[in-house]
């Protein structure tokens, strides 16, 4: 196991901290930054129109962006397995772009496999202008270092696939196909992801429906694998409100065919925040409004330092839900700098399926 620090998605804006590429102090949950001013930035607005392949690449005049996979995956015997790739972009300071090293943007890119007795995960870092990392969006490519996501031959913007997708660090690597049929869905209001009740927001998408197969290799030794893949896109400015201390996201493949996104965001003050959406089968996406989403923590666990729920009872009233989500391995934590939790889970009740867990600011 690699043990350099990496961070959640929505906390990048803190690794320049790590590296000391800004003077403001750093928060030990991995905000910092993160709900300050975004003067100069451009700012997330409700009724954006989306437009495909360009919303596939990066928005350099928001401060923070993240191109973010994970997938579900068993082998031959049925053994379960979770694999993540990212890639993370935060702009230091607004304005035109510079050239070369002078360039404001810092990339960060993260990977991991996870099973039920093991959790490996590597990171790496670049700075933008100099070709180490980037996203082009036609064609779609993106990359930092020897890690890479990009489209095959016939790939659909509206589907973004076919995709290859691959990575490696210490005793893991993965390369994997994902493939869809289905069109890429705004989550929150058409695409607008309100993150508290106040201004703060982001532009949000998803395609939920990747089928993927490929090859996972655990201390050199090659596993065939196939499953379920989902890929988030956010972009933002200011996505967090102060007194916000961190979140819990579920993304989850249902046996009938749906899809379900969660997010609670914690408040100090005990008012948190939470809403989602319902995905059916042939990607129309409802937005779940706060007051008809029950994100209920149970077992907690020992990870790393701290204790963090592992296991989650979800209620959704209106769609006839509730279901207990259980960690595929509860150690899941990525015990960094601005350490948090994320691995696969599965879940039981009136419905099945599997899916993610990310948990922050613990």
């Amino acid at each position: 196991m690699n043990d350099r620090p990496i961070l959640s998605r929505r906390a990048f804006a803190s690794a320049a901290l790590a590296f000391g590429l800004t003077r403001t102090p750093a928060l030990a949950q991995g905000f910092a930054g993160l709900d300050n001013s975004a003067e100069g930035f451009s700012t997330v607005v409700p009724g954006r129109a989306f437009a495909f392949p360009a919303d596939l690449g990066a928005h350099p005049d928001f401060r923070i962006e993240w191109w973010y996979v994970t997938a579900n995956l068993t082998d031959a015997s049925g053994k379960a397995y979770g694999a993540q790739w990212t890639l993370f972009r935060q702009a230091l300071k607004p304005g035109v772009q510079q050239e070369g090293w002078a360039n404001q943007q810092i990339w960060m890119g993260h990977a991991a496999v996870t099973g039920a007795d093991l959790h490996r995960f590597n990171e790496t870092f670049a700075r933008g202008g100099v070709g180490q990392a980037g996203v082009d969006a036609n064609p779609f490519h993106a990359w930092i270092d020897s890690w890479d996501m990009h489209g095959l031959d016939g790939m659909n913007a509206t589907t973004i696939a076919p995709l290859a997708l691959n990575a490696s660090g210490a005793g893991f690597g993965y390369a994997l196909r994902l493939d869809a049929d289905r069109s890429l869905v705004l989550q929150g209001d058409a695409g607008y992801s309100r993150k508290s009740e106040r201004e703060q927001a982001s532009y949000y998408y998803s395609q939920p429906f990747f089928k993927a197969a490929g090859r996972i290799t655990l201390d050199d030794k090659p596993v065939d694998v196939t499953g379920q893949a989902w890929m988030d896109r956010e972009w933002s400015s200011q996505p967090l409100a102060p007194g916000q201390s961190g979140w819990d996201w579920l993304s989850l493949h249902l046996k009938t065919g749906e899809k379900l996104m969660l997010y609670r965001i914690r408040q100090t003050d005990g008012h948190d925040y939470s809403t989602g959406n319902w995905i059916s089968p042939d990607s129309s996406s409802e937005q779940i409004a706060p007051s008809g989403i029950r994100m209920i923590p149970g077992t907690l666990t020992e990870a790393g330092t701290r204790r963090l729920p592992t296991t989650w009872r979800i209620e959704i009233p209106s769609h006839l839900l509730s279901i207990e989500c259980t960690a595929l391995n509860p150690q899941s934590w990525m015990g960094t700098r601005f350490p948090y939790w994320e691995g696969p889970v599965s879940c039981d009740g009136t419905h099945t399926g599997v899916g993610y867990l990310e948990m922050t600011g613990y």
